[in-house]
């Protein structure tokens, strides 16, 4: 079920820049009992993604209105909310600046990922595609995902749960789909996402609960062999909550407690559904 500026609707106008340049950007949330969890924290990510891109962002009432429109009475669903510039003319130039912005709102149903990728942890490859630098949109959403949506073409085995991506200096920075984190000497490391990747929800959780466990965190620059030589590998986002990695190619790896504490400490919050 979709909304398209509040009204029922699949279809988008042909015009929106959305469609045609990726005008716009996006947020993804697990849905918990018709609840939305860590709703501020993506409300506040969407409307400094606007604000970059120089978009006005819907006030969050609107959006919530919105979204009780698509409540489901399941325990579980994914809302995905869509901010586009609006409707305009041909060439890269924007439009007015009272031009209309478009919001679209869509439940999902939840995803039905095997409980092997909590109990056991998940295998990952690394991406021939390379992220490209540009730090003024490192960061936010913003609806240009191509790097992803190629990366993610690479492998259709249903034993590879991620693949992992480098950017144009060799640096692991994030999965397609997740952020990555590794743990080593008991300190707890995250690529550093100046000039490209995802700041995502859960991401700032974990690094703001982490030292609460007793793991210090380190936001840098990780290499193939950093990764290789870490104790623990887990991915984070909003809707597959924390997996840990037990194989990285062909180097393997074991689920540690580490990862279990983090993931624990993101559930008793309410801040990822496990």
């Amino acid at each position: 079920m979709f909304l398209i500026d509040g009204q029922i609707s699949e279809y988008l106008q042909v015009q929106d820049r959305g469609l045609h340049y990726g005008d716009g950007v996006f947020e993804t949330i697990a849905v918990l009992q018709n609840s939305l969890l860590c709703w501020e924290a993506h409300y506040q990510r969407l409307k400094s993604g606007c604000e970059r891109l120089g978009i006005e962002c819907p006030p969050a009432s609107i959006l919530i209105s919105d979204f009780s429109q698509l409540k489901q009475d399941s325990e579980l669903a994914v809302l995905k909310i869509i901010i586009t510039r609006g409707q305009g003319g041909r060439g890269y130039r924007s439009p007015d600046p009272e031009t209309h912005v478009t919001r679209i709102l869509g439940i999902y149903p939840w995803p039905d990922y095997p409980e092997k990728n909590y109990a056991e942890g998940v295998n990952t490859r690394i991406c021939r595609m390379r992220l490209g630098h540009n730090p003024y949109l490192a960061g936010i959403k913003h609806l240009n995902r191509l790097e992803q949506v190629l990366a993610r073409s690479e492998w259709d085995q249903v034993d590879i749960a991620e693949g992992l991506m480098l950017d144009i200096n060799d640096n692991v920075i994030e999965g397609t789909m997740s952020n990555l984190f590794i743990v080593t000497n008991n300190s707890l490391i995250t690529s550093d996402i100046v000039n490209c990747g995802i700041n995502g929800i859960i991401r700032q959780f974990i690094l703001g609960l982490a030292p609460d466990v007793g793991l210090p965190v380190k936001i840098t620059t990780i290499k193939m062999q950093d990764l290789y030589n870490a104790d623990e590998i887990f991915l984070s986002n909003s809707v597959i909550g924390v997996w840990a990695v037990k194989m990285v190619e062909s180097h393997q790896f074991e689920p540690g407690p580490w990862t279990e504490k983090i993931r624990n400490k993101l559930i008793e919050q309410k801040i990822i559904v496990r």
